[in-house]
């Protein structure tokens, strides 16, 4: 189970440090124009890089306090709050009525789910 888990977070954090990175760093004009990325078109650019910084902290939160063992229980706080973002990233994707986004995010709740129960 404790292989797992790793495996799981290890899924997850590399999602999230991409994510974080891009929202962070590309410019939303290219942000939306890429497919996926639509929905940064109608909300404010600090909004966008904010939503970064969160994926930035999370690729971090969901391996670094279980591998140096300061704050463990910050892996499952981590991965319950990626399973708030992953709702609000499939409400997003849903109303612009692209469903596979929507299933990737539900993949990526359901390893989330596992790691916060997991470790909790």
């Amino acid at each position: 189970m404790h292989l797992a888990l790793w495996i799981a977070a290890s899924l997850l954090a590399p999602v999230a440090l991409v994510g974080g990175l891009t929202k962070s760093f590309v410019p939303r004009a290219r942000l939306a124009a890429q497919h996926g990325g639509e929905w940064t078109a109608n909300v404010p650019p600090g909004l966008v890089k904010a939503l970064g910084a969160v994926e930035l902290l999370a690729a971090a939160g969901l391996v670094l306090p279980a591998a140096l063992g300061i704050a463990p229980v910050m892996v499952p706080v981590t991965a319950l709050c990626w399973i708030l973002l992953m709702v609000g990233a499939m409400a997003t994707h849903a109303r612009l009525n692209q469903s596979k986004l929507v299933a990737v995010n539900v993949a990526y709740l359901a390893l989330a789910a596992f790691v916060a129960i997991g470790r909790l």
